[in-house]
């Protein structure tokens, strides 16, 4: 279908779209080519379909929260040895806006099934494995997951913190070519804090709670509450977004913040992630990945407060969230040249909530 005409139809036709829980996150999944290639149009689009820019996104099917405002977008790919390219769409709550400068770790968990659900891969024994470029940041991911009879399964025992109930589990590895460290310090200071700049699929900056008088056991909602704390991380993490690279990122929702403190219910350090705006009910699968190999540096902010028993021998980091526990399986080793390299691997699950059409509202 023509770009335009894709855009006009969405609004008395619809268009095909899948809505799927990936991890701790929900998105609206749709092929490329129902979709306008335009940026801008498609952007557009998204906002009328997700109901932004509104804080309650009454009239689309976001959710009202970040975690539940997102969009994948899928296809086939054309590069040797990969299977799918996965575009994500960060559609903001209360502005209109869109922006595709991260990758969600969480979708990705959904990406496998949606595309066996769509055609775009087949299935013909009791699992599928596919290799997924992540077009937001160029990386490669290969997920796996149960099938039968050519279709995913999402019934099983697998449990993650932060979704009621079970589902079938997902395995997702990835392995990032870029350093670990952008800056190539173990710690750097920013806006008068001492932090670690950390990217293993996610730009991270690590910062010790305590200096910004937070001790770690708070909600989400109280963080949120605190004008002065807010306002002191958006300063740090506008001065962290140019040592990413990543330029001016007001308007970004990268470099995800994480207060770190000891932790409480035996796992290797306690988190709240600030999304960056509002606090994460959980944790994302990308930012867990570059935390967790970030407190395994010596020196990094974060690494003499955590804990790492015997699980560290296997790679396996427990990272506490306000909702329970996440455990990211990481390797970081430093090579001949000081360069700090890692990859990773989680759990997730993922499941089909609705499928047909979505109708976009007429105009913004």
């Amino acid at each position: 279908m023509p770009a335009d005409r894709a855009a006009l139809d969405a609004v008395r036709d619809g268009i095909p779209c899948m809505l799927l829980r990936g991890g701790t996150s929900k998105g609206a999944f749709f092929l490329a080519d129902d979709v306008p290639s335009d940026p801008a149009v498609r952007d557009e689009l998204m906002l009328r379909i997700m109901g932004s820019p509104d804080p309650a996104q009454i009239d689309g099917i976001g959710g009202a929260h970040p975690l539940t405002s997102k969009v994948a977008i899928v296809s086939r790919s054309t590069e040797p040895d990969i299977d799918l390219d996965y575009l994500f769409l960060q559609v903001a709550v209360a502005e209109p806006h869109v922006t595709d400068t991260q990758t969600c770790g969480n979708l990705l968990a959904a990406v496998g099934p949606f595309a066996l659900e769509r055609g775009l891969i087949a299935a013909a024994g009791p699992s599928a494995t596919v290799r997924i470029r992540l077009r937001n940041t160029g990386d490669v991911a290969t997920a796996s997951f149960a099938t039968t009879d050519g279709r995913p399964d999402y019934d099983g025992p697998a449990a993650i913190d932060g979704v009621p109930g079970t589902a079938c589990p997902i395995d997702l590895q990835i392995a990032p070519s870029r350093p670990l460290l952008p800056t190539g310090n173990v710690v750097d200071e920013v806006a008068g804090h001492r932090v670690t700049l950390v990217d293993d699929g996610m730009p991270v900056v690590l910062m010790d709670a305590a200096e910004f008088g937070v001790d770690g056991t708070e909600t989400p909602a109280e963080l949120e509450a605190r004008a002065d704390l807010r306002a002191e991380i958006e300063r740090v993490r506008l001065a962290a977004g140019a040592l990413f690279g990543l330029g001016d990122v007001n308007d970004q929702s990268v470099p995800k913040m994480f207060l770190l403190s000891p932790p409480r219910a035996g796992g290797a350090i306690s988190t709240r992630a600030f999304i960056p705006h509002r606090v994460h009910t959980s944790i994302g699968v990308l930012m867990a990945a570059s935390a967790a190999a970030g407190i395994r540096i010596p020196g990094a902010v974060g690494a003499e407060m955590a804990r790492l028993g015997d699980e560290a021998a296997a790679g396996e980091t427990v990272l506490e969230h306000p909702s329970g526990a996440f455990t990211a399986r990481v390797s970081v080793e430093q090579s001949a040249d000081g360069v700090w390299r890692a990859t990773s691997a989680s759990l997730r699950t993922a499941r089909k909530l609705f499928d047909g059409r979505v109708f976009a509202r007429p105009r913004l």
